[in-house]
């Protein structure tokens, strides 16, 4: 294996030495297959890359202070990924399989989990794809699914440090009805344009306004926002918002530190009133926020001081990484240890 400088990875792919696959044909799942290779063989009609019949999960393993390895929650990332195959006509996936295909992928690469402390994780993609070729608009008659792995640093370069979003309302990353509720590429690839024009602004990303009347606050390009004010952790409620495990997570983790917790809408108007603004999610755990720049109104909506995350996003980041790593006690049996 290549020395790999733990403190210095960016957040990229790297090519790790086994992933998992499954094939799903003549209407069922196959057995777990091991590969050493990073290339799959696609017909050139396959649904995936002509109809977007595709959906992916996203989740990490850590290495604890005892040497343990720990993934988090991945039940409940197997079980976003069967929503998804249901919104786009794809096989469910059994919970348990996508557990074991992760279980597999973290031994068969466990000299990739970075170590304690080190600041990178091992990043867990698991993929499925319509393989079966059709040119009428209709699903595929077989699938693939593979998991890969890969040790990757922060999200955001910045790390744990306060970064600035930008509103722009010309472009939608998903429709109140359509796809942004599942983990499909088309909404990633529906986000790209706005988020090239951020980065070369200088923000870290877009936050999204709800695209039927641009009056509620959706979510951010790669993750779900929440703010905090008055003892209470705000997030908002949408059909067209990815439901976020790591926010889901963080719910919980705020009523276990007195605050209270809304899901609802979140009027633009309330940006105004957020003593603190967080994006979460997988990648980032939470990114905090310095401040909101509407675009179009030439308007800025300011946190805390600037330079470092508020209180309740501290200790809201702090007790997941705890749990994550094992410094503290699972008490809501969210890790698994992985022999």
């Amino acid at each position: 294996m290549e020395n790999i400088e733990w403190q210095n990875l960016g957040f990229g792919y790297r090519k790790t030495d086994y992933n998992i696959r499954c094939y799903y044909r003549n209407g069922e799942w196959g057995e777990l297959e091991t590969s050493s290779s990073d290339i799959i063989n696609l017909h050139m009609a396959a649904t995936a890359l002509h109809y977007g019949q595709e959906a992916f999960e996203g989740l990490k393993a850590f290495k604890g202070k005892d040497g343990k390895i720990r993934v988090f929650r991945m039940d409940e990332n197997a079980k976003r990924l069967q929503n998804s195959c249901d919104g786009i006509l794809m096989p469910q996936l059994p919970v348990e399989k996508f557990m074991e295909a992760v279980r597999m992928a973290i031994k068969m690469n466990k000299h990739f989990v970075p170590p304690y402390e080190s600041g990178a994780a091992l990043y867990i993609r698991p993929l499925l794809i319509g393989t079966g070729p059709q040119i009428g608009v209709k699903a595929a008659d077989e699938f693939l699914f593979i998991v890969f792995v890969m040790p990757v640093g922060p999200y955001f370069p910045e790390g744990f440090k306060p970064t600035d979003l930008v509103i722009i309302r010309g472009q939608d990353r998903a429709a109140p009805q359509g796809t942004g509720k599942y983990k499909v590429g088309g909404n990633y690839a529906a986000s790209m344009g706005a988020g090239k024009l951020a980065k070369k602004k200088g923000f870290s990303a877009v936050l999204y306004l709800d695209s039927k009347e641009k009056k509620y606050i959706d979510e951010c390009g790669p993750a779900n926002f929440f703010g905090i004010k008055n003892k209470t952790y705000v997030t908002p409620l949408s059909e067209s918002i990815l439901p976020s495990i790591t926010n889901k997570s963080l719910m919980m983790l705020a009523e276990e530190l007195g605050l209270k917790v809304e899901r609802r809408k979140v009027p633009y108007e309330e940006l105004a009133t957020f003593e603190e603004v967080g994006a979460c999610g997988t990648a980032a755990v939470i990114s905090p926020v310095k401040g909101v720049y509407d675009a179009d109104n030439d308007k800025w909506f300011k946190y805390g001081d600037q330079k470092e995350a508020g209180e309740w996003s501290t200790k809201l980041y702090n007790k997941l990484r705890s749990i994550q790593y094992g410094d503290e006690p699972d008490k809501f049996k969210w890790v698994e240890v992985v022999e």
